[in-house]
């Protein structure tokens, strides 16, 4: 009885918050800030803009930090993260990569707003009820800076013209 007793809880325990709700929030930050990284690298490098280039600097510096410690999160609770943004975000990347100028400045610009608030909404709702203290905490620490983020957004959006 004992042994199947075993049998039943040892996949669980090795689970962890691997099969926990918030691995999905873990998993789902992650490819977000993959894909802010590649974007803002895109963006120092093509944008015409040098708002909008310091902006995507800024997205590299402050994403990867970010990243960084929530892959230590994450390793710590036996949650893999993806290694890349996903295939919403290549296809963006690829939408990117093909227009100059003005018309570059102002894509990057609507879809960092966009993106911007998907983040703080999944931060927030994470905050108010995520089951995990250390995801509720690592919510809390990163909020104020995707909320500062959005508002450089928005107030770059403002600047460009850009319908947000």
């Amino acid at each position: 009885m004992k042994m199947l007793w075993l049998l039943a809880v040892l996949p669980c325990l090795a689970l962890g918050a691997a099969g926990s709700p918030d691995a999905s929030f873990y998993k789902s930050l992650a490819a977000g800030g993959l894909a802010e990284v590649d974007l803002g690298k895109l963006a120092a490098e093509k944008a015409s803009n040098q708002s909008v280039k310091d902006f995507g600097s800024r997205m590299v510096k402050d994403h990867s930090a970010a990243d960084e410690e929530l892959k230590s999160l994450a390793d710590s609770k036996h949650v893999s993260l993806p290694s890349s943004p996903g295939t919403a975000a290549h296809t963006k990347k690829a939408e990117l990569e093909v227009l100059s100028g003005e018309h570059f400045d102002k894509s990057y610009v609507s879809n960092q707003v966009k993106a911007h608030q998907q983040t703080v909404a999944l931060l927030k709702k994470e905050i108010a009820s995520g089951s995990d203290p250390d995801a509720r905490a690592f919510a809390q620490k990163v909020l104020p800076t995707i909320e500062s983020h959005l508002k450089a957004a928005d107030q770059l959006a403002d600047t460009l013209g850009v319908k947000h």
